[in-house]
C-alpha cells in the first residue's frame, strides 16, 4: 500500500505512433480543444499535487515534444522510449532512482484523466498495488474463425482495464525485465505482475477516462474536454 511517506512518480510511455487513428503525425500530438492530446495528459498528472515526478518515454525521432509547455517543466523528465509499451515502461523505470518509490503508469492517450480517479486509485490499491478499471456492461460475444458468434461470454467479474497503473518501483521493473527476457506477451503493466502472481486491486474508475485511439474517441474527447 502507497504510503504518505512513500514518493509517487508518473510514468507515460509516449513512443508510439498510433496507426489506427490514420494520421500524420503520432496520435498523442493531434490536437484537442486547442493543445495537443499529450499536453493535456501531462497537465493532469503535473498538477496533482500528489504526484512528485513525470517520466515520458518517447521515440527517438520525436521532434514534437519539445514545443509542448510541459516540455519545459522542472519535475519532468524525457527518456528514451522503446520498440513496445513495455519496452518504454521499463526504460522509465530504468531512469528513477529510488526504490522505495511507487510508480502510476498512464496512457499518453488518456486525456481526460480526473484527480478524483488518481485520489481513489492511491487511496484503494493495496500492497499488490492496484489498477483504474471499468466494470463490463454490454453483452459480450465470442467470435469463431469466420466472424460469426460462437457464444455468449458470461459478463460477470469482467472488467476492462483502463489507467493508471499503481504498483512498487522495483517490483514492477522487475516485473517487466523477467517478462522481456522471457518473451512473454505483456498488454499492461498489470499483465506483468500477474505473471509473479501478484493480485492488484479493481478500482473503479470514470467512464470519462477514455482511450484515443480511432477518429471517433478524438471527437468524444473534445465533448469530455468542454465538460
Amino acid at each position: 500500500m502507497l504510503s504518505k511517506q512513500s514518493p509517487l512518480y508518473a510514468v507515460v510511455p509516449a513512443a508510439g505512433v498510433g496507426k489506427r487513428m490514420g494520421a500524420d503525425i503520432p496520435k498523442q500530438y493531434l490536437p484537442l480543444d486547442g493543445r495537443p492530446i499529450l499536453s493535456h495528459t501531462l497537465g493532469r498528472l503535473l498538477s496533482h499535487p500528489g504526484i512528485t515526478r513525470v517520466v515520458v518515454a518517447l521515440g527517438r525521432e520525436d521532434g514534437f515534444f519539445d514545443e509542448l509547455p510541459e516540455s519545459a517543466d522542472p519535475r519532468l523528465t524525457r527518456v528514451p522510449g522503446g520498440q513496445e509499451r513495455a519496452d518504454s515502461v521499463l526504460s522509465a523505470l530504468n531512469h528513477i532512482d529510488d526504490d522505495n518509490a511507487w510508480v502510476m503508469v498512464h496512457d499518453a492517450a488518456r486525456p481526460c484523466l480526473s484527480h478524483e480517479d488518481i485520489d481513489r486509485l492511491i487511496q484503494l490499491s493495496g500492497e499488490q498495488g492496484g489498477i483504474l478499471a471499468a466494470p463490463v456492461r454490454d453483452t459480450m460475444k465470442r467470435a469463431n474463425g469466420d466472424g460469426a458468434i460462437d457464444h455468449t461470454v458470461e459478463r460477470s467479474g469482467l472488467w476492462h482495464a483502463l489507467t493508471p497503473q499503481l504498483f512498487p518501483l522495483k517490483a514492477l521493473r522487475d516485473a517487466l525485465a523477467q517478462g522481456l527476457e522471457q518473451g512473454a506477451n505483456i498488454t499492461d503493466e498489470a499483465s506483468a505482475m500477474e505473471r509473479l502472481g501478484w493480485h492488484p486491486t479493481l478500482v473503479e474508475g470514470s467512464p470519462a477516462n477514455i482511450k484515443v485511439t480511432h477518429p471517433d474517441d478524438l471527437r468524444i474527447a473534445r465533448l469530455l474536454i468542454k465538460e
